[in-house]
């Protein structure tokens, strides 16, 4: 059944080298196993994702890869220190304040990699 199967994200690049570049540089992955057109990446707790090259990066205006974190405020910190730039925003209930908004029980901060695709941290309770 689909629901036993694992699951992982599949984010799209112009330029895969460049790519590469900055989530193995900038975000600090190190690079998995390559395939024809793309590389995976080892994420936590068993999880991973892919990029691979395709003319049609960064067009979703919504979040495209999330990761959860018991602790916002330090991964904030840590990737501003590696010139990363959170996205504000003021839009009903989301409004950003340092970088990190607060909904309810849930708290969550957006970034955008390269090629413009949405990027964030969650944190629940």
């Amino acid at each position: 059944m689909i629901s036993d199967c694992p699951a992982q994200t599949v984010i799209p690049v112009v330029d895969l080298e460049s790519a590469r570049a900055w989530y193995e540089g900038t975000l600090g992955f190190p690079p998995g196993q390559r395939f024809s057109g793309g590389i995976f990446y080892q994420a936590g707790h068993g999880t991973r994702f892919q990029l691979y090259a395709t003319e049609n990066a960064g067009k979703n205006p919504a979040t495209l890869m999330g990761f959860m974190t018991t602790d916002i405020e330090a991964e904030v910190r840590d990737l501003k220190a590696r010139g990363v730039v959170f996205e504000d925003y003021d839009a009903g209930e989301i409004k950003t304040t340092d970088s990190i908004a607060t909904v309810e029980d849930a708290r969550a901060a957006w970034f955008k990699d390269p090629d413009g695709n949405i990027l964030g941290f969650l944190q629940i309770g």
